[in-house]
């Protein structure tokens, strides 16, 4: 079995960064969603079949996903964090690899979720 344990969430204001980890016991295909109250889980962002990145249109130019296989560790830099900004932040893992970010239905493992709060 595949487990995911994320952090380095937290409150930050306006134009802040955080980054995010996730800690996965053995490598498989990982990607970042989140989930603000009222509103639809969503991609954020992925490393898709190729090995490039990709990313929602509301955070391109300000998070970057990284990976260290070594470490079976994925990360989310964000930086010029918004209020919009502010939900719970997942990652997730599957077996094979994606063409795209989001459809959360494909994604078997999930992690616990850290909390990202942006004030103004």
């Amino acid at each position: 079995q595949v487990q995911l344990v994320e952090s380095g969430g937290g409150s930050v204001q306006a134009g802040g960064s955080l980054r995010l980890s996730c800690v996965a016991s053995g490598y498989i295909h990982m990607g970042w969603f989140r989930q603000a109250p009222g509103k639809e889980r969503e991609g954020v962002a992925a490393v898709v079949c190729d090995g490039s990145p990709r990313y929602a249109d509301s955070v391109k130019g300000r998070f970057t996903i990284s990976k260290d296989n070594a470490k079976k560790t994925l990360y989310l830099q964000m930086d010029g964090l918004k209020p919009e900004d502010t939900a719970m932040y997942y990652c997730a893992a599957r077996h094979s690899c994606t063409y795209r970010i989001g459809n959360y239905p494909e994604y078997l493992y999930w992690g616990q979720g850290t909390q990202v709060t942006v004030s103004s």
